[in-house]
């Protein structure tokens, strides 16, 4: 397939979007939008080091793939709108299985009404996706990292652990309980950008996405906010067949595991009510697993108390992008 005739495969015949004005098919994309906020991000995924043939169908590529950066336009508070889509292309992929990449990709931008608008195709060694999100935020109501304050609650959506489980399971295959559900939760993890857009009444919520394992966002949550972020290991939410894994895979999984792609929020106490009624509305699992303190001048940080009360500092790991092959147990 030459690069004109994967466009043509790849080009939506209609778009879902009322903004746009100009989507695939010409020099760039065009789109209108005067009443709300543009929230943009883009992410990079390269074969052999983000994601492996070996525990991935093309189609799992292409949706987690988007899965990823919408999860970054839902710690923002955006509603997602478009994609683009930039695809190195080696020689060993054919033709079905790019369909079967932009299917994935397809799927997981129709459950949130996206359009794609365009990209990029080159030939290359490594098949390597680059994709651009944009989304729609209300005015000044974006939502960003630096805004927790001392009193907050800290709170997550969903469970923990349970990529970075399904990744170890389809590298060491064995007898385990409800396969299945893990391997869905490493390929296809579920996004709740739908949660955040009914938070948008709240005049205060920080969010940070949870890519590269609670510890490492913890931190970045408190170093932004410039705030002392504590958080309980006993409340760390987990689903109900973790527990078939050993103590110290359940610890370094659920806190350093990375790729669940929840969310960690800091809430004002008397905004607790409201996130609860909101995540029941949407059935979205919210846990409050901690609170937020002042840390004087220079102390920013995450803690963990663990399951014998004494408080740690959490260290700040996880998942890291510049390491060549990713770590899987």
């Amino acid at each position: 397939m030459d690069e004109f005739a994967l466009i043509d495969s790849i080009k939506q015949q209609t778009y879902k979007q009322p903004s746009i004005i100009k989507g695939v098919g010409d020099d760039a994309a065009i789109f209108r939008q005067s009443a709300q906020d543009i929230v943009t991000a883009v992410d990079t995924f390269v074969e052999d080091v983000h994601f492996t043939r070996s525990t991935m169908d093309p189609f799992h590529i292409g949706y987690r793939s988007l899965a990823a950066n919408i999860s970054d336009l839902a710690a923002m508070g955006a509603d997602p709108a478009f994609y683009l889509v930039s695809i190195v292309i080696p020689q060993s992929w054919n033709e079905n299985e790019l369909n079967g990449l932009y299917q994935g990709m397809r799927d997981m931008g129709n459950a949130y009404n996206m359009d794609l608008i365009g990209g990029d195709t080159v030939s290359g060694k490594v098949l390597t996706l680059s994709i651009t999100v944009i989304g729609y935020v209300p005015r000044d109501k974006a939502r960003y990292r630096s805004m927790a304050k001392p009193g907050d609650i800290v709170f997550v959506t969903g469970t923990f652990g349970d990529s970075a489980a399904g990744l170890f399971m389809l590298n060491h295959p064995d007898e385990y309980t409800d396969e299945a559900y893990f391997y869905r939760k490493h390929r296809m993890p579920a996004i709740h950008a739908d949660f955040v857009s009914e938070l948008e009444f709240l005049p205060r919520l920080a969010l940070n996405d949870i890519s590269d394992g609670i510890a490492n966002e913890a931190n970045e949550l408190a170093e932004a906010s410039h705030v002392s972020l504590t958080i309980y290991e006993d409340k760390l939410p987990v689903s109900t067949h973790f527990h078939q894994f050993t103590e110290d895979q359940q610890f370094k999984w659920k806190l350093f595991g990375g790729e669940d792609f929840e969310l960690m929020g800091t809430v004002p106490a008397s905004g607790w009510e409201d996130v609860k009624q909101m995540a029941a509305s949407t059935q979205t699992q919210v846990t409050d697993i901690g609170y937020v303190e002042s840390s004087g001048n220079s102390d920013h940080g995450a803690f963990l108390i663990g399951r014998n009360q004494i408080k740690k500092r959490l260290e700040k790991k996880g998942y890291t992008h510049l390491k060549q092959v990713k770590k899987n147990e």
